[in-house]
């Protein structure tokens, strides 16, 4: 383990979180406030194309622990700078190095730093959601490392990476990450934090709880709304995940957690060592410690890809925890329960302060951030609950980038549309006032891509067993959630595509099942239909059940094929859907294996080639159905 006093001036990023003409916005991670110059230049001649000062008023700072200050610098770029051309750039601190000199891992081979490329038009894109790190396979971001660094000084680099969800899994945790996790929290010095109605007083209690590691579903709060689905009646938990035996609580944990699964560095102060641990789980300790030590000898990678291009976010439920706001039921049991309310609380406030903030900072207004200083200074009492009221309150998590096409990523966590029937049925995922606002997002588009962490058009034979069901009461059983689960916010979002104003090229990237397909769509009987993909990529390191995956695609096929008379009893009857076919692969339709999503698109935004990259292997190509019967003959 090394020293603390050795930390890194930047100990996680830089991060590019936005890029658009005229602006670039920049993310880290500091052991103090720092100041110092951000410049940009040409390799061949290292002379400076532009440069700017930061830690004035272009960098706002939030400090969340002793020596943990998160940065988010805004550089005004010029507005001559070229687009397609690669453009490399530095951190140089005052009185320190320059960023390359103290993170040489962020910098390919023969480079002499990051490096980034202005695009507006969308020509290549990476997205990918679902990462678990202690998921038994490798982690797909070890492939678009690879595929960034062919591509370099080429073109066709791509544009940006969208992660759709789950960027961590609060609610699965292993526990060296857990130790991992408090040992970070030990290091950078985050303030203690009360609890209110738990088991355990505060955070300094949590840690020290003999129930810490493995068995937190005695610490984590119970409800009596509701029933479990295996059970009638009775005291449950509120938090529904099957592994909450490590769920995150603390606000620190959440945090850290984010900084360990983006950062190689705070990993070189870390020791593993499972004695922490009850015996009983030594053996699923040592188990774990190897998948993530492989995850940690990835994170190089990781952080090389934030660094060299604009990495965009948006939350889904593991995020916070599973099954979040997936029925009214669910959200009067969380919400009305004092501890469960501070842990969302805490989730969310590390979503913002990690991924939401620097997707659009002008968003977070002076109201915002006023009560986030308040908090991140002391996280209890007054500014806790103040800064808890704002999240809850907040509906603009939503945003959309002035690209071509135009890119829309949409919150289909916190704006959902209540079941009327019944409390324990699925929500909508978008509620009508939201559906309206993305509407009039697409007006007069011609192109769009839509960002919909779960999948618009999903497998209609797992939706079946889904709504069947959550007709007997029990949604948070089967996972129900999907767009057509709720009939209102169905019926809305297809009349949506169907509008003559709306979009004629809609490509609509999802992650969330923990498999990846991709459909073409057009609407039935309609001589100028709107042509949509849906395109689905999921887990960049995780994967559905394989044997289970394989019958579940077998029966899809017979029951819901493009020409089945099933699909006049499905909402979505009124579009005709035709499943791509993966090359070399043509008797599936639905992918298990851990991938990263690569969408190429031509000028007018429809893709031309839409791939799943690996870690380490070839990329595997979805063909429309058309083409693979001619590559037969």
């Amino acid at each position: 383990m090394a020293e603390v006093n050795q930390l890194p001036l930047i100990f996680c990023g830089p991060v590019i979180r936005k890029l658009i003409p005229g602006e670039m916005i920049l993310w880290w991670v500091s052991p103090r406030p720092l100041t110092g110059r951000f410049e940009a230049f040409f390799k061949a001649s290292g002379l400076p194309v532009f440069s700017c000062l930061f830690g004035g008023s272009n960098t706002r700072v939030a400090r969340i622990a002793d020596r943990a200050w998160v940065h988010l610098l805004t550089v005004v770029l010029p507005p001559d700078l070229p687009e397609n051309i690669k453009i490399n750039y530095t951190l140089i601190p005052d009185q320190a190095g320059r960023l390359q000199e103290m993170l040489p891992h962020l910098a390919y081979p023969g480079e002499p730093g990051p490096s980034f490329m202005l695009k507006t038009r969308l020509d290549t894109i990476f997205h990918g959601s679902c990462r678990n790190p202690h998921h038994d396979s490798e982690d797909s971001f070890l492939g678009a490392d690879r595929v960034i660094e062919g591509k370099l000084d080429e073109t066709d680099r791509p544009a940006l990476l969208m992660l759709t969800g789950d960027q961590i899994y609060a609610d699965d945790v292993a526990g060296p990450m857990l130790h991992a996790i408090h040992q970070v929290i030990r290091l950078l010095g985050f303030p203690d934090e009360s609890f209110e109605d738990a088991v355990v007083g505060d955070s300094e209690a949590l840690y020290q709880s003999n129930d810490t590691y493995y068995r937190r579903k005695s610490i984590l709060p119970n409800t009596r709304v509701g029933r479990k689905w295996y059970t009638r009646g009775g005291v449950y938990p509120v938090f529904t995940s099957f592994f909450s035996h490590n769920h995150l609580i603390s606000f620190a944990e959440y945090t850290a957690m984010y900084l360990l699964v983006w950062s190689p560095v705070l990993w070189q102060y870390v020791d593993l060592d499972a004695g922490v641990v009850a015996e009983e789980f030594k053996t699923a300790y040592k188990d774990e410690q190897d998948r993530i030590q492989s995850f940690v000898d990835a994170l190089p990678s990781v952080a090389r890809v934030f660094a060299h291009m604009p990495v965009y976010m948006i939350f889904d439920d593991h995020d916070i925890t599973d099954d979040w706001n997936m029925t009214a039921q669910w959200e009067i049991a969380a919400y009305g329960h004092p501890f469960s309310r501070q842990i969302i609380a805490n989730g969310l406030a590390a979503y913002w302060l990690c991924q939401g903030w620097g997707n659009a900072p002008e968003k977070f207004g002076r109201r915002f951030m006023e009560g986030a200083d308040a908090f991140l200074g002391n996280p209890n009492g007054d500014a806790r609950e103040g800064f808890t009221d704002i999240l809850f309150k907040f509906e603009s998590w939503e945003y959309d980038l002035p690209t071509s096409p135009k890119l829309v990523v949409i919150d289909s966590r916190t704006r959902r549309w209540r079941s009327e029937v019944r409390a324990a049925n699925p929500s909508g995922l978008l509620d009508w006032e939201a559906l309206m606002e993305l509407q009039q997002l697409l007006i007069n588009e011609s192109s769009v891509i839509l960002v919909a962490p779960a999948p618009v058009f999903g497998v209609k034979f797992i939706e079946m067993i889904q709504n069947i069901v959550s007709f007997f009461g029990y949604p948070l059983a089967v996972d129900a959630e999907n767009w057509m689960a709720h009939k209102g916010c169905a019926y809305t979002l297809l009349q949506i595509f169907k509008h003559l104003k709306t979009p004629q090229n809609y490509v609509i990237l999802s992650g969330d099942v923990h498999y990846s397909f991709a459909y073409d769509i057009k609407i039935r009987f309609r001589t100028n239909s709107p042509r949509i993909w849906q395109i689905t990529s999921s887990g960049i390191k995780n994967e559905f059940p394989r044997p289970l995956l394989k019958w579940l695609d077998r029966f899809n096929q017979w029951l819901y094929g493009p020409y089945s008379v099933l699909n006049i009893f499905t909402k979505r009857r009124q579009m005709k859907i035709r499943e791509r076919v993966p090359k070399g692969r043509e008797n599936r339709r639905l992918i298990p294996d851990s991938g990263m999503g690569m969408v190429v698109l031509d000028e007018d935004g429809r893709p031309v080639r839409i791939q799943e990259i690996y870690a380490g292997r070839n990329a595997l190509e979805f063909l429309p159905g058309k083409v693979m019967e001619e590559e037969r003959r």
